[in-house]
């Protein structure tokens, strides 16, 4: 069968990691994970893909697209079986950029039911909070969502210094 210790086929990679042989292929042409071919040409997976797999799955189901992915774990070592703190440093990585999702998506949940400074107008309180789209001059976008270097925030929440 020509596997190592360690090592898994693509049947037993799907069947432990929850994902379609055919994903696990385009994963391969992506460029996500790695694959060893034995001398019958068979895929050969080591045990850490995985994790990377797993990584994977849930940037996916967040909406990370795969590029940013494919980026993130290039910064893992291929000779090696990756450390607690080779997966902290990626984690590091994009953190920030999580983080920015994160308010994305508490904004939509949150803040978007009000006013939220668009220059729309078509909510009653629209005329309170943003009377005659007063924030246009402020610069494009939901004014109110945002601080004045465009970055996101929860009404309130932000540094009035730095907020519409």
């Amino acid at each position: 069968m020509d596997i190592e210790p360690g090592e898994l086929t693509v049947g037993q990679l799907s069947q432990r990691s929850g994902v379609a042989i055919s994903a696990l292929h385009f994963y391969e042409r992506q460029g996500l994970i790695l694959s060893r071919r034995t001398s019958g040409n068979q895929r050969r997976y080591k045990r850490d893909t995985l994790r990377r797999v797993a990584l994977v799955r849930i940037a996916q189901r967040v909406g990370v697209p795969l590029a940013e992915v494919a980026a993130i774990l290039k910064l893992l070592p291929e000779k090696r079986t990756p450390t607690r703190a080779d997966w902290e440093r990626i984690s590091e990585c994009w953190q920030a950029e999580l983080d920015r999702r994160i308010l994305h998506l508490e904004q939509l949940r949150d803040d978007f039911k009000d006013c939220v400074g668009c220059g729309c107008l078509s909510l009653d309180r629209c005329a309170l909070a943003n009377p005659y789209d007063a924030l246009a001059a402020k610069g494009p976008g939901p004014r109110r969502l945002m601080d004045n270097d465009g970055e996101p925030c929860h009404p309130g929440s932000c540094d009035p210094e730095k907020c519409a």
